[in-house]
C-alpha cells in the first residue's frame, strides 16, 4: 500500500468518525427537545388546570352570594303571601258564616215553592 492510501484511509475513517459523532450530538439535541416539549406540554397542563379551578371557585362563590342575596327575597316574598293567603281564608270564612243561614233559607224556599207546571214545548197526546 502507498502510503498515500494509508493518509486517505485514515482521513476516511476520520470523516465517517466525525460524522458518527455528529449523528451522536443531533441525536441528543433531539432528545432534549422532545423532552423539554414534553415538559412544557405539562406544564401548560399544569397551568390550564390551575386556571380552571380558580375559575370553578370564583363562579361558585358568585352563585353563592346570589343564592344569600335571593334567598332573603323568597322568605320575604313567602311571608308576605303566606299573610295575604291567611287574611283571604278568614275573610272567606267570615262571608260563609254570615251568609249561610240566608243562603240556606233561600235554598229551602226555592225547593218547597215549586210550581209544577208542563213544558211549553210538550204536546198534548190525544187518546
Amino acid at each position: 500500500m502507498s502510503p498515500f492510501a494509508t493518509s486517505t484511509m485514515a482521513a476516511n475513517s476520520q470523516g465517517i468518525q466525525t460524522l458518527l459523532e455528529a449523528e451522536k450530538e443531533a441525536a441528543k439535541v433531539v432528545q432534549k427537545a422532545r423532552q423539554y416539549r414534553v415538559q412544557k406540554l405539562k406544564d401548560a397542563r399544569s397551568e390550564a388546570a390551575k386556571e380552571i379551578e380558580a375559575y370553578k371557585a370564583k363562579k361558585e362563590e358568585e352563585f353563592k352570594k346570589f343564592e344569600s342575596e335571593n334567598s332573603s327575597h323568597t322568605t320575604t316574598s313567602q311571608s308576605s303571601i303566606d299573610t295575604t293567603t291567611k287574611s283571604q281564608l278568614e275573610a272567606i270564612e267570615k262571608a260563609i258564616n254570615s251568609n249561610q243561614d240566608a243562603v240556606i233559607k233561600k235554598i229551602v224556599e226555592r225547593v218547597i215553592k215549586s210550581d209544577p207546571h208542563l213544558h211549553p214545548n210538550l204536546k198534548k197526546v190525544e187518546a
